[in-house]
């Protein structure tokens, strides 16, 4: 599949301080033959201009602005203009390693017609661009709407490379999770829509950096929750078998948030996911309070005592940890954060 024309599209709002990395990475791919579709969504800072600056030394670059409508609105109007046989997302401040189209095409050309999604591993990023782990390696691939009904293998809105032709036997990205407040999980909901009418393969390979921070959409844990339970009544209508899948998908999610809540230490986030969990399951709160990890109920403990103290030997952890710098084809320069649209 070498000479397939393949449409990347790029939801931008305010992302002054990463685009030009994320166009860097697609501009960069060992595949050439894309266009490169980049969706304004209503920007106030210098998005445009800097888009326009990539834009004026390659003509593959298309650039859409419109009246800030959310993203999956944004990610819907780009793929509305895709020409190509694949649609490839990416968000504004993730990053691609240059061989990750190409190795999806070759996925692509290995597996069956009845192979709509090849999706990638990803590395977490840190807002320095820095690895933060390399943990994320499913390997789920055939009829996987099972899977997807009890957690987003997937994992982020940058990884896949889809058929163009089956994106659009779906309704696309769900712009109303928005309008009902629950913006969050459009991904996931269309990737089970996908899994619906397709079959997904998979390249075992961390070609895809996912940024991760404090002010990133899926860092706003009681908005994702309830995005989650918007999708899941959605598709409840049509798969009530799977009703305890998306049960347990439910408290898998919201124990590795309240987990990660923890750990940041946001009291707030905290108190709102125990009155979500207890709402939705009370038994599996009480389960999961009782179950908390060691280090995690070590970090509460030490909170009250030497917060200073410990909140450094934290951070010197976590930096250790990412001291693993991202590969070469992905360490590029910048720094950012992912805003919400």
């Amino acid at each position: 599949m070498p000479d397939q024309l393949v449409s990347v599209v790029v939801p931008a709002y305010n992302s002054e301080r990463t685009i030009g990395e994320t166009l860097h990475s697609v501009r960069s791919q060992t595949h050439q033959n894309l266009e490169i579709i980049v969706v304004d969504d209503g920007s106030t800072d210098a998005t445009a201009a800097i888009v326009r600056i990539h834009k004026a030394s390659d003509d593959r670059i298309r650039l859409i602005e419109q009246n800030n409508a959310g993203v999956a609105a944004a990610r819907n109007a780009g793929a509305e203009q895709a020409r190509g046989e694949f649609l490839a997302p990416i968000d504004a401040d993730d990053l691609w390693d240059p061989r990750k189209i190409a190795k999806q095409l070759e996925a692509f050309a290995r597996s069956p017609p009845t192979v709509g999604v090849v999706y990638t591993w990803f590395a977490l990023l840190d807002e320095e661009s820095r690895i933060i782990h390399t943990k994320h390696r499913p390997d789920y691939a055939g009829h996987v709407l099972p899977n997807l009904a009890e957690f987003n293998f997937v994992g982020n809105g940058s990884s896949p490379l889809i058929r163009l032709d089956a994106f659009r036997q779906t309704a696309g990205y769900d712009p109303t999770l928005k309008a009902r407040g629950g913006q969050g999980c459009e991904d996931w909901k269309l990737y089970c829509e996908l899994a619906e009418r397709v079959e997904y393969a998979f390249v075992g390979e961390h070609l895809t950096g996912y940024r991760t921070s404090p002010d990133n959409m899926s860092a706003n844990v009681v908005e994702m929750l309830r995005s989650r339970d918007f999708a899941t009544a959605d598709l409840m209508v049509t798969h009530p078998e799977l009703r305890s899948r998306f049960r347990l998908g439910r408290n898998r999610l919201s124990r590795f948030m309240l987990h990660r809540a923890i750990r940041r230490r946001s009291v707030r986030e905290i108190f709102a996911l125990m009155v979500l969990i207890g709402t939705f399951d009370p038994r599996f709160l009480f389960a999961t309070l009782a179950n908390l990890p060691s280090e995690v109920l070590d970090q509460l403990k030490s909170e009250t005592v030497m917060p200073e103290t410990k909140n450094r030997y934290f951070l010197r952890r976590a930096i250790s940890n990412r001291r693993r710098s991202m590969p070469a084809d992905l360490a590029l320069e910048g720094s950012g954060r992912k805003p919400q649209a």
